[in-house]
């Protein structure tokens, strides 16, 4: 049934593996896939992945860096894998414990984890517990109940409800003859029930099943409770009726009543006394305040310093006299557990209505933030470590790694390449109306020819009215920057134009072929804006680009969008795929992101647009001149995102 199962530390050292009978097939281009598109990306929200033919499930295990894949044919339905799954984490911790805990990738290879047996027998136990039951042999006429009954049982009569009573009357009868007949059977059940209520009450009572660590934390918390709420009176059962009101006499203003009974001081408004002999439910203890506060002191100092987790609880009591604000905000303070969902479950809330503020699409707001829990679930918190520090922290690294390219991008390096093999380096620009191609087109011509290259702009825009004429002003005023004297007479950048109404894939190959013979060495073809909703469009874009396929493929954003930013990449994306000739098309390989001067700290599309596609942000637009063209820098974006 299984392919493969494997355990791996997040280092990427294997420490155990199996593989079913009759794969031939290695494993590894599944797990590789699997940590390159998930793992890597931080989309652990879900514990699923395809890969081919391959259906593949993955757990984490964050308190020891661990990770458990499980491979098998994604034609299969196995309603067992996920508690499979569960069941050989538990049992793989629970033995190899002491292996894991040691620090270091030296001690974890130096290791032997002999687990076959044991992962056989939860194989074969959950592949019996998810069989279905076989369905139950039909009785026989002889064997049912109505073969019981005679002809007479089934005539009614008229007087059949009062038989019917009168029978059960003597039945009733019957059953207290026979419970007097036998005296001797209620002291022993009695006697029964009593040594089970004591030995539930034993149970109770006591500290079985605790841990050393569960037993000081369990006494801690009676001592505080005894320490800081007095005993308070316990309202009987039944009180008794009070009694009627009698007409009070009544005082007149100037009757001379005696100073005395308007002395207020010591009393309420309805008379009873405000001093310290009543203790409503609940009232803290000041001097009991003081003496469990020098105590937790002693014991938390005593935890430090001989490394033991510090076992702060937060005590409440059951009718809303809480102490929850002090003790919560010291068990905030002190790491003392492994941390849960429900613990993460405010912050990691309020980190996703930031994000949204912060203009993330709201789709991929709640992806990071379900990935963020699920690598979190499980981890020990640090000493002085708050829950709110600690997923921000991890909120911040999975945001780093997003923005952070996961393939070399080199254009220049890439260029010298082509230039070996004397061909041009084609890039083609494509993006909705409006988001600055052309500008950033320039830009990007700008920063080629001061790195010493030659460049040949592909006028493929036929549609919009002045997008030829757009591309001929930056010409000039590029060789304005760069004259031709100073470059052998020949003009760095040259426009490669038909006008308007043409077939745009035809100009850019008849502009490619050009630039081959006059030696040029970047060509940057530029294209029609379009909506992503636009079919015969989109068509078009997809077959200039399987016609010529171009070096590299950018698609150009701008960061004011938000939501918008994921519709227009995945359906650029999704019309590339099927309007595409070839069984690998060509896909969007990297981002310019435009219009980044404008937005302050407001840059969430960068995060969208990066999780949508995984592809990397290559420039950044942030003014008006040739030299407003910067690379992304992952950790200051992520530093402005988070910030309040």
């Amino acid at each position: 049934m299984l392919d493969f199962f494997t355990i791996f530390s997040k280092g990427g050292i294997v420490l155990w593996c199996f593989q079913g009978a009759g794969v031939t097939e290695s494993f590894t281009g599944p797990v590789n896939a699997l940590i390159r598109s998930v793992i890597l990306q931080e989309r652990s929200g879900n514990n699923s992945y395809t890969h081919e033919a391959l259906s593949l499930k993955y757990k984490l295990d964050n308190e020891f860096e661990l990770i458990y894949v499980v491979g098998f044919q994604k034609i299969l339905t196995l309603t067992y894998v996920d508690k499979f799954i569960d069941d050989v984490q538990l049992h793989f911790r629970d033995r190899y414990k002491n292996e894991l805990e040691q620090k270091g990738a030296l001690k974890l290879l130096n290791n032997n984890y002999e687990f076959e047996d044991d992962f056989k027998m939860l194989l074969r136990e959950a592949e019996d517990s998810s069989k279905a039951k076989s369905p139950g042999h039909m009785r026989t006429f002889k064997e049912s109940e109505k073969s019981q009954k005679t002809v007479k049982s089934m005539i009614e009569t008229k007087g059949g409800d009062k038989t019917k009573e009168r029978s059960g009357k003597k039945n009733k009868n019957t059953k207290k003859e026979g419970e007097c007949c036998s005296p001797a059977a209620e002291p022993v059940k009695a006697d029964q029930g009593k040594t089970s209520s004591s030995g539930q009450k034993m149970v109770e009572n006591g500290n079985q099943g605790l841990t050393a660590d569960e037993i000081v934390q369990k006494n801690i918390e009676e001592f505080v409770r005894k320490r800081l709420v007095r005993p308070t009176e316990k309202p009987s059962k039944s009180p008794k009726p009070q009694k009627p009101k009698e007409k009070q006499k009544r005082v007149w203003d100037m009757g001379g009543s005696r100073s005395e009974k308007l002395d207020y001081s010591g009393r309420n408004g309805d008379g009873s006394p405000n001093g310290g002999e009543q203790n409503p439910e609940g009232q803290i203890d000041l001097d009991g305040l003081k003496g469990i506060l020098l105590y937790i002191s002693a014991i938390s100092l005593l935890c430090i310093v001989n490394n033991f987790p510090p076992l702060f609880v937060e005590f409440s009591s059951k009718k809303g006299g809480s102490f929850g604000g002090m003790f919560g905000m010291l068990k905030g303070l002190v790491g003392s557990k492994s941390l849960t969902r429900e613990d993460m479950e405010s912050v990691l809330d309020k980190m996703r209505d930031h994000l949204i503020a912060k203009n993330v699409a709201a789709e991929i707001a709640s992806q990071l933030c379900d990935s963020v829990a699920k690598k979190l679930e499980g981890k020990v918190m640090g000493t002085f470590t708050t829950v709110a520090s600690t997923v921000k922290l991890a909120l911040q690294d999975s945001l780093v790694q997003i923005l952070q390219p996961k393939r070399r991008v080199d254009i220049l390096r890439d260029v010298m390449e082509a230039q070996s093999q004397r061909r041009p380096f084609v890039i083609t620009f494509c993006g909705v109306n409006g988001v600055g191609k052309s500008t950033n087109l320039a830009k990007i011509s700008f920063w080629l020819i001061e790195n010493g290259f030659t460049v040949l702009i592909a006028a493929c825009d036929t549609f919009r009215a002045g997008a030829v004429e757009q591309l001929r002003t930056h010409q000039r005023r590029l060789n304005s920057l760069h004259p031709p004297e100073q470059h052998g007479g020949r003009p760095v950048v040259q426009l490669y134009e038909k006008g308007y109404g043409k077939d745009a894939a035809g100009i850019a190959m008849e502009a490619i072929a050009y630039a081959r013979n006059q030696v040029f060495d970047v060509v940057l073809v530029d294209t029609a804006g379009r909506m992503q909703d636009n079919a015969p469009l989109m068509t078009a874009l997809a077959k200039l680009i399987a016609v010529n396929m171009p070096d590299l493929v950018l698609f150009v954003g701008e960061a004011l969008v938000g939501n918008e930013a994921v519709d227009q990449l995945v359906k650029f994306n999704q019309a590339l795929a099927d309007h595409s000739m070839s069984d690998r098309p060509r896909l969007i390989d990297g981002i310019v992101l435009t219009k980044f001067d404008t937005i302050d700290d407001k840059v969430g599309a960068a995060i969208s647009m990066t999780y949508i596609t995984g592809q990397p942000i290559v420039f950044v637009g942030t003014g008006q001149t040739y030299n407003d063209l910067r690379s992304l820098n992952a950790r200051a974006v992520v530093s402005a995102l988070m910030k309040a």
